[in-house]
């Protein structure tokens, strides 16, 4: 059987276009899965990243959105060889299970599925932080206290996500159809707002002298722009692996995948930036004159281009935006909905979590997983009832999961060397240490105060591993016996910790010196990529694996 006619498999065997067979259906195009990634990138993090990325960083907050594109170009890079090769779904937390088996493959495909399940309450709080107050038939939907700053949602707002989740939900059970659809719709939305954003703002206000105001280009320095790479920047445009978590529903797969991702990579990185140069322009200069804490003045606004539309004379424009507001992140809260399924999907496929999770419906739908995520975001609504408050998680449970697919590829070039690859990464020797750097330098910058909350989440994903494994029976456990391919992810977690801990960031004592930091963080970086490679599987376990999901009929079930 050929690559292609493999690809057209279903992830798990046998043809994916019987529909009603309990099978994943290959229903979405190009354009599909283009948007579903695009979707992804432009939601909550276009109506507030920019106003967070200026008072951490200045008018340099233009360098932090240029080297978060850099960074996560790099990335969208790999996983797009990564995915045309493979086109299955929950495809994040499929590679490292062929290069380095089950444990690998589990701790990358529990942050993959963490940070996504976590995404949708985010988008939905974002949506109704926005709307609050702006709808006079409404309760209050949030409060701010006190010794907070930051907005929360009451428990009138708590409900009415409820209410906006079990949508998404009841959407993404109808099939990937019903998703692609609906997506399509909403993100032709969510590009024209932001690019009617820019074009009024420079058109109307754009002051140049902006840029050179409130203590010069960079009044924060190097360590300003790096700040606000975790605090809005690398989430506003992470997502653009979205397209991947349904690779197993693509039509073709080998053509479509790796051009949706770096399609909206590119179109992502060029609306942020743009749109970061329109908010900066666009300032009152008389409320630079002291520094950047309140590039709005004293208006406390969660709507910061609207607040400017509305002070500029641009009503109609404002309350586009106040529209936009709500449709903009639900529309990405509808994606993460069902891509997080997929992941779930992948887990239950791999063996790593209760068989329940990967049951498919008639209409293609991993529905348990859909729902189980449904769950995971409603219980995410209460103990963080604000956009803030998981962002810097999530950008950190998502950099982890991106680490992996740097030696991923390398490895099963090396493993798989005659996969065909409609696309492949130039010069992958170099940029796949490089994108192992870059992600490591995420989780750096998101700080000790950050990461050990999501140590405590693997943590926790650790002990569903074990009582999975000993509650199964003997021919539905994963194979652990690869678990020396795994043996680089303890120290690398644990070099990251302790480097995080003596840094300069976020919760950290400071010990390491800005610069050499940076420097210290890309050599173990390197030092870590090296052995992973060294320890990968041996090609007939990996390709046995492969063969299972996507390859021929005469697939070893081997469990591994």
């Amino acid at each position: 059987m050929s690559t292609l006619t493999a690809a057209r498999r279903g992830a798990g065997g046998g043809s994916s276009r019987a529909h009603g067979s309990g099978q994943l259906h290959r229903d979405v195009g190009l354009l599909g899965l283009t948007f579903i990634s695009l979707g992804s990138i432009i939601g909550s993090g276009w109506l507030l990243g920019a106003l967070t990325a200026a008072q951490t960083a200045g008018p340099a907050s233009l360098i932090s959105w240029v080297l978060a594109g850099f960074v996560l170009a790099l990335l969208a890079l790999v996983h797009a060889e990564l995915g045309a090769a493979y086109p299955v779904s929950g495809g994040t937390a499929r590679f490292p299970h062929y290069a380095f088996g089950s444990l690998a493959g589990y701790t990358c495909g529990w942050m993959s599925w963490v940070g996504s399940a976590l995404l949708a309450p985010v988008e939905v709080e974002a949506a109704l932080t926005y709307a609050d107050g702006r709808l006079s038939f409404l309760p209050a939907l949030t409060h701010t206290s006190a010794s907070s700053a930051t907005p929360t949602l009451t428990g009138w707002g708590i409900l009415i996500a409820t209410g906006l989740m079990v949508v998404f939900t009841a959407i993404n059970l109808f099939g990937v159809k019903w998703l692609a659809g609906s997506n399509n719709a909403t993100v032709v939305w969510k590009l024209a707002i932001p690019l009617l954003t820019i074009i009024a703002l420079l058109v109307v206000a754009h002051h140049g002298s902006n840029f050179d105001a409130g203590g010069k280009f960079a009044p924060f320095g190097a360590h300003g722009v790096l700040a606000a790479l975790p605090l809005g920047v690398v989430f506003a445009l992470q997502g653009f692996e979205q397209a991947l978590q349904i690779g197993g529903e693509a039509r073709n797969p080998q053509r479509d995948l790796w051009r949706a991702v770096v399609l909206s990579m590119l179109i992502g990185t060029v609306v942020y930036l743009a749109l970061e140069v329109a908010f900066i322009g666009s300032l009152n200069p008389s409320h630079l004159i002291h520094g950047w804490a309140t590039p709005l003045g004293h208006v406390k606004s969660t709507a910061p281009y609207a607040t400017i539309a509305s002070a500029l004379g641009l009503g109609w424009l404002a309350s586009i935006l106040y529209i936009d507001a709500f449709i903009s992140p639900s529309g990405t809260a509808l994606v993460y909905n069902g891509t997080s399924s997929r992941l779930g999907y992948a887990l239950g496929h791999n063996r790593y979590v209760p068989p329940a999770m990967a049951a498919v419906s008639s209409r293609g739908v991993p529905w348990i997983a859909v729902i189980v995520s449904f769950v995971v975001g409603e219980a995410a609504l209460l103990p963080f009832p604000s956009w803030a408050s998981l962002v810097s998680v999530i950008t950190s449970a998502s950099a982890l999961m991106y680490a992996f697919a740097p030696v991923s590829l390398l490895s099963l070039r090396s493993q798989d060397p005659d996969r065909d690859r409609p696309y492949r990464m130039p010069a992958a020797n170099v940029l796949c240490p490089l994108s192992f750097i870059s992600a490591n330098l995420i989780i750096y910058w998101t700080g000790w105060s950050t990461l050990w909350k999501l140590y405590v989440v693997l943590g926790v994903g650790a002990v569903i591993f074990a009582a999975n494994y000993f509650l199964s029976t003997a021919d539905r456990r994963p194979d652990v016996s690869n678990w020396r391919s795994a043996a680089w992810i303890a120290p690398w977690l644990a070099g990251m910790a302790v480097l995080s801990k003596l840094g300069q960031f976020k919760g950290g004592d400071r010990m390491l010196p800005f610069w050499y930091d940076i420097g210290v963080v890309a050599v173990f970086s390197l030092a870590v990529f090296a052995l992973a490679v060294r320890l990968a599987r041996s090609p007939e376990a990996a390709r046995r694996t492969i063969r299972r999901d996507i390859g021929d009929t005469d697939a070893v079930l081997d469990g591994g």
